[in-house]
């Protein structure tokens, strides 16, 4: 690998750009078969539990990928680790509109999953590409491209499934391998062969000290954070399986109301977060937080009709974009410089085990205990998460850093 040459601001976002345009496909892609696939799978004699664990395997080989590319990518660079990221996900895609038994929508989620690792790369990509006091912003605008990839793409994956049974799933496959070749013909090298790679801490044993020691200020909100994630993935888990008994919602239908939920996040995190941070602090947004998501989760059984339930969808939006932003701003407060990668990286894996943990309790409480019934264990959670939000004491102006992360 040759040295990158020095590259200019334009050169900066313009491959910023790139990076975005690619990200947004990638996680268009990911939306679009993501709603229908509990359909697919039941139509496959699957039941609510075997789509439980579907939906947590793309997370476990997630999280067992994602520090292996990270190495890779170090090691030979940002460019192959996307690139052959964006290869396993449009085979996964392929296999996903070809699975005529349960063990091949098993085998597109995983393989989907070990591509998916590649997030933290395309985060190094832009650490490596854009000057530091634009970094935060740039983070932010990808941030963002994944939050629209995950609004349209239910949309486009319901109307596709007017074309076929197939057709979600190779429309999305032929869109990641138009990206691999964005990828390779516009998304230069950015690690430079002289980078020197620093030793880590260990993110498993930081991780397994939080567990032991979960009084302390900083692992207090990661726990908070991890158990949020449990109890919104909880949620998002078996809603499709929910909206398919309540009230008789297809794979033809169930994409616009993934449209709506992802609407109404981009909104309360792009236009309405910092005004209502700004006016009444970060704390007092992880409490309203998590008051209004344990509020959706207990409204929503009691929805009659379709029309009142999207009266209550917003709660949940809403409460997440307060609860886990505020979160993780109060967790950079409460973390010395020299130790926030690894402490971010802690709050992520606890967020990784949640994403797996909450689909397989999700769907066992929907087939065993009743329909409902996900949504009263999630609340009950939440309440969990709001007693221990409303003990900490907030933190003083003086202990929060420069550079807040997001």
């Amino acid at each position: 690998m040759t040295a990158a040459p020095p590259v200019t601001k334009s050169d900066q976002f313009r491959r910023l750009g790139v990076l975005i345009a690619v990200n947004f496909v990638d996680m268009l892609g990911f939306a679009m078969v993501l709603p229908i696939l509990p359909f697919y799978a039941l139509e496959l004699q699957a039941t609510p539990e075997t789509v439980g664990w579907m939906i947590a395997s793309f997370s476990i080989a997630q999280l067992i990928a994602a520090p292996i590319w990270g190495r890779v990518s170090d090691k030979y660079g940002r460019r192959p680790a996307l690139m052959i990221g964006l290869l396993a996900s449009a085979l996964a895609f392929l296999v996903f509109g070809l699975a005529t038994s349960v063990w091949l929508l098993f085998l597109s989620r995983i393989v989907q999953g070990a591509g998916g690792g590649t997030t933290g790369v395309a985060q190094a990509y832009v650490s490596d590409t854009v000057a530091p006091a634009d970094r935060a912003r740039a983070l932010g605008w990808l941030s963002a491209a994944t939050s629209a990839g995950v609004m349209v793409g239910p949309a486009i994956g319901s109307l596709a499934t007017h074309l076929g049974r197939e057709a979600p799933g190779f429309i999305a496959a032929a869109l990641c391998f138009l990206n691999v070749l964005a990828a390779w013909k516009w998304l230069p090298e950015s690690r430079r062969p002289d980078a020197v790679v620093r030793p880590r801490k260990p993110v498993w044993h930081a991780a397994w000290m939080a567990m032991r020691y979960p009084g302390t200020e900083a692992h207090r909100l990661i726990w908070i954070y991890g158990v949020g994630m449990l109890a919104f993935t909880l949620l998002t888990s078996i809603l499709a399986l929910w909206l398919d008994v309540q009230f008789g919602i297809t794979e033809k239908t169930i994409g616009w109301f993934f449209v709506y939920f992802g609407l109404l996040g981009l909104v309360m995190r792009s236009v309405l977060l910092g005004p209502v941070v700004d006016r009444i602090g970060e704390t007092w947004a992880m409490r309203i937080g998590t008051v209004a998501l344990a509020l959706g989760l207990v409204l929503y059984p009691l929805a009659p009709t379709v029309w009142v339930l999207a009266i209550i969808i917003p709660l949940v939006p809403i409460g997440t974009a307060l609860l886990f932003p505020a979160t993780t701003s109060l967790l950079s407060g409460a973390t010395a410089s020299a130790d926030l990668g690894t402490t971010m990286g802690v709050a992520q894996t606890f967020a990784g085990l949640s994403r797996v943990a909450a689909p397989i309790l999700g769907t066992i409480a929907f087939q065993r205990l009743g329909i409902h019934a996900p949504f009263l264990i999630g609340a009950a959670i939440v309440l969990l998460v709001g007693w221990v939000a409303f003990q900490k004491v907030p933190l003083p102006a003086a202990s929060v850093p420069d550079t807040p992360v997001a």
